[in-house]
């Protein structure tokens, strides 16, 4: 009987993904230097994860949002709680209300209606200031138990979280995103009840009323008519949790966009005065609530930097060479997820919102955060403020559009 030939060896050969656990680097190399130029992901190295927004969630809260970017996925939830004038330690009055007035130009109404630059710019970085004096902004970041495999259960809260909370905040009083008159509670004597924010657009700013008496001379005291005068009562501190239930590159945009969405989804309940208690009763009507106004709609962009350079084992250096797209040696890459934010040595965050004064919907740059590297010069910041401005015309779309 002929014997059967010997069959060749078949070649040996991977998946992709266990190409891109062993050398992770020549993997997005790869892909990226290829004739399509598209990442492992199949975006292009300019296109973002296309976000989902959901609002008024969590039925518990003034506010919420939950907001899914690829496989990064984020719940926000917004409370107001009333923080008493009284218990604040050595308390001043920040101002007056007629010294509101001549700030704002017509009492206390909505920062929009002033026409001049100067006078809300100043007003503005007054409310930003007191703001944080008084601690009315409390947010946090919570990574939640498997959100990565990096984050096991039962461990205190991680540097990333607290980090990412502090960027938060500083970037909520940087942007003068809310105006303080939303969070003062007024007192009017001359009524039984007082505003928890501005009055409404068709009505008058409330005024000090003076008691009609018949004094017996000019000379006599006028101490009653001081009482009378409107004073701040209380704040509203807005408590924000923001809570990571999954995670796959920086959640810093993310997170900055689900707090966006959840504010514009908040309505802070009408407030008023029980003389009697001498306390703050809030109505318990969705008709009487008010939404929060904000300062614009600032969008922040988080991009990595890929140096093609850096491979640290010689394997990125063999790829592509010869031809023209493996002759580039670094790649912004936009809205990076977790494979590729591993391999990226630098990151640069952009917020941008638009220009009051301007026309055509132009864009201010509010604050630019970078860390890692030296490869970001002026060209590749440049390219990074054009990215985000176009991605601030996309979610804010999104965002209007999902409220």
């Amino acid at each position: 009987m002929a014997k059967q030939p010997a069959s060749s060896p078949q070649p040996l050969s991977f998946p992709p993904s266990h190409f891109a656990k062993l050398a992770p680097r020549s993997y997005l190399h790869a892909y990226l230097s290829s004739p399509n130029g598209r990442r492992p992901s199949g975006r292009l190295p300019q296109e973002s994860r296309k976000p989902q927004i959901n609002t008024g969630s969590l039925t518990h809260c003034h506010g919420s949002a939950v907001v899914r970017a690829g496989d990064t996925a984020v719940v926000c939830g917004i409370r107001a709680e009333i923080l008493n004038a009284s218990d604040i330690v050595d308390y001043r009055p920040s101002a007056k209300l007629e010294e509101l007035e001549q700030r704002y130009g017509s009492g206390v109404s909505s920062l929009s209606e002033v026409r001049d630059r100067e006078r809300r710019s100043q007003a503005r970085s007054e409310d930003a200031e007191e703001m944080a004096q008084l601690n009315l902004l409390v947010p946090n970041v919570e990574l939640s138990t498997g959100c990565s495999p990096s984050h096991l259960p039962g461990s205190p809260p991680s540097t990333e979280a607290q980090s990412l909370s502090h960027r938060i905040l500083t970037l909520l009083h940087t942007s003068q995103l809310l105006p303080m008159d939303d969070l003062r509670i007024w007192y009017h004597p001359s009524s039984t009840s007082f505003s928890s924010s501005h009055p409404p657009p068709d009505e008058a700013p409330p005024a000090a009323t003076s008691m009609s008496l018949d004094l017996p001379n000019e000379n006599t005291p006028t101490d009653l008519e001081d009482t009378q005068q409107p004073e701040i009562k209380a704040y509203y501190t807005l408590h924000i949790t923001l809570l990571i239930l999954s995670l796959s590159g920086p959640p810093f945009s993310t997170l900055w966009t689900a707090l966006l969405a959840a504010l514009r989804n908040t309505r802070l309940p009408k407030a008023s005065w029980d003389a009697d208690c001498q306390t703050v009763i809030c109505s318990p009507l969705v008709s009487d609530s008010r939404p929060l106004r904000l300062n614009g709609l600032p969008i922040a962009l988080s991009c990595g930097v890929f140096d093609s350079e850096k491979d640290g084992g010689g394997l990125v250096s063999q790829v592509g060479e010869g031809d023209g797209e493996g002759k580039k040696k670094k790649w912004i890459l936009c809205d990076v997820d977790g494979f590729e934010e591993g391999c990226c040595e630098e990151e640069v965050t952009v917020v941008v919102r638009e220009r009051e004064e301007g026309q055509g919907h132009e864009t201010e740059i509010v604050k630019i955060e970078k860390c890692g590297g030296g490869v970001v010069g002026r060209k590749e910041m440049r390219e990074v403020v054009a990215l985000a401005e176009e991605r601030w015309r996309v979610l804010r779309q999104v965002i209007e559009g999902s409220v």
